[in-house]
């Protein structure tokens, strides 16, 4: 008897190194799918049979649901339903407009802001408590203390930067030979630039941890074959954090998809209006709509960035 126990643990293989790596990778992602199958699969599912359906809340409670087919998704495009008298088309493609303008420049100041953070200079730990104070308080009590500071009324802080805006306008127009739509542009970015920082903390916390991460060898051997600054960032510091790049993308994206009057149309078809199924079917373009940018996204970005820099 103990001869076989003996031949059986010899016989016995070890589990490989790739095999436990998949193994803890899975008990990790435990918690997260079954977070997703409770609290997202279901409420989904549930959306998309709500969207085919004149629901309306019992008597006794529970849902009454009439089925309609696809006329929910239809009183979308009338402008009688949608909030304001907007059009669903023209709601939507002005969000997408916004989101995709405004989700390279996130990006690109949040990689701006970690290289400065990141950078060895005296006094930086004052620098990075200076900049992520206003993350830790959160954009909700700087609004406040925005509103506190004029005395309540946001109406003068918006009148400031309307003025301010048409001052810009004016001084690109009179002073530079570029295109209308170019200082359009411009001018709103620089209008639009404490959306862009207040949005820019987190993308910011993400590409410091990326440029920490980098071996400080790299840095050394370029410095020793003499290559730039400007070199060093392209052919190494770029390309290093290949892959948090397209996940800073992708959250972005998604960030400011969730903060758009898009969202805030869904809950007032749901719940102020009394029109479940209709704003069900809000919720089922508004989700198709996000998942075809962010295959877009993904696809163009797989094709810029190189990621085989980023596998280590």
């Amino acid at each position: 008897m103990k001869a076989e126990t003996a031949k059986t643990k010899k016989t016995r293989k070890p589990l490989t190194f790739a095999t436990t790596q998949k193994i803890n990778g899975y008990v990790f992602l435990a918690p997260w799918i079954i977070g997703f199958l409770l609290f997202f699969m279901i409420p989904l599912v549930n959306t998309v049979i709500y969207s085919f359906n004149d629901v309306q809340v019992g008597e006794t409670g529970g849902m009454e649901m009439e089925f309609v087919g696809t006329d929910n998704y239809f009183d979308l495009f009338n402008t009688e339903v949608s909030t304001k008298s907007q059009q669903f088309i023209r709601v939507f493609s002005d969000e997408n407009s916004n989101v995709l303008v405004n989700t390279p420049l996130i990006v690109i100041f949040s990689l701006f802001c970690a290289l400065l953070v990141n950078a060895k200079y005296k006094g930086r730990g004052v620098v990075r408590v200076i900049f992520f104070l206003p993350i830790i308080l959160g954009l909700t009590i700087v609004t406040d203390m925005i509103a506190v500071s004029t005395g309540g009324d946001m109406t003068a802080v918006e009148t400031t930067a309307t003025e301010e805006t048409g001052f810009l306008m004016s001084l690109f127009t009179t002073n530079s030979f570029l295109p209308a739509n170019v200082i359009s542009f411009i001018v709103g970015v620089i209008s639009d630039i404490f959306t862009i920082v207040s949005k820019a903390g987190v993308q910011t916390l993400l590409y410091l941890a990326a440029l920490q991460s980098i071996n400080p060898s790299l840095y050394e051997v370029a410095k020793i074959e003499g290559c730039t600054t400007y070199e060093t960032f392209w052919k190494i510091t770029f390309p290093m954090v290949g892959n948090m790049t397209i996940f800073v993308f992708v959250y972005t994206l998604v960030d400011l998809f969730l903060a758009s009057t898009i969202s805030q149309e869904i809950y007032a078809f749901a719940f102020t209006k009394n029109k479940i199924g209709v704003g069900s079917a809000l919720s089922v373009c508004f989700l198709i709509n996000v998942l075809a940018a962010l295959l877009i996204m993904i696809f163009i970005l797989t094709k810029v960035v190189k990621l085989d820099y980023g596998k280590r």
